[in-house]
């Protein structure tokens, strides 16, 4: 995707070889031009589908997945990293995952009420590096009985093995853009 190649180039902070920072359009800030192109492009790619709800993790993930869920006409439902007061443990799936940028292990919850046999779930987010989270979804989508169509990925960092692992189990994962490297500082797309 074009667009967000350009807007990583002009935004995006190198901050290590596996670190890149792009609070501007992702991350702490939304682009609102670039985040609905985003979700026409997942929209596109999974049409064919019949997509019957989007899932995504907070935070990050919520504006992209909004996004492709409107154009889907589906609802989206994101999998929340604290569990409010109001939650019953009994009535949520819940998933330990590491944080590849934050450097700790959360806990991650979907209450049961949002998914069912019945769901066809586009799992959408913002990073793949290492692909815990994703994984962590995926295996909370299995438990609640929905079939998983595929993973829509806004930037995939290829030189790290989350993608291709989920890609070798059997599910499909489409990236808008890819980069093989991050070396000196130097942004290289695939």
């Amino acid at each position: 995707m074009e667009l967000l190649k350009q807007r990583i180039r002009e935004v995006g902070q190198v901050l290590s070889n596996e670190v890149i920072k792009l609070d501007a359009i992702l991350n702490h800030a939304v682009d609102p031009v670039l985040t609905t192109a985003m979700g026409k492009e997942f929209a596109t790619i999974f049409a064919e589908e019949g997509v019957t709800k989007i899932l995504t993790i907070e935070s990050s993930g919520i504006p992209i997945a909004f996004a492709a869920a409107q154009i889907l006409n589906v609802p989206m439902v994101f999998a929340r990293r604290k569990k409010p007061v109001s939650s019953d443990t009994t009535e949520i799936y819940s998933e330990r995952v590491p944080s590849f940028t934050k450097g700790f292990v959360t806990d991650i919850m979907v209450a049961r009420e949002f998914l069912s046999a019945e769901d066809r779930i586009l799992l959408i987010d913002d990073f793949i590096a290492n692909g815990d989270a994703a994984r962590g979804l995926i295996r909370i989508i299995r438990r609640s009985g929905a079939h998983l169509v595929g993973v829509g990925i806004a930037v995939e960092k290829t030189f790290q093995a989350g993608g291709r692992t989920i890609r070798e189990s059997g599910i499909r994962v489409e990236s808008l853009v890819s980069i093989s490297s991050m070396e000196n500082g130097n942004i290289i797309f695939e």
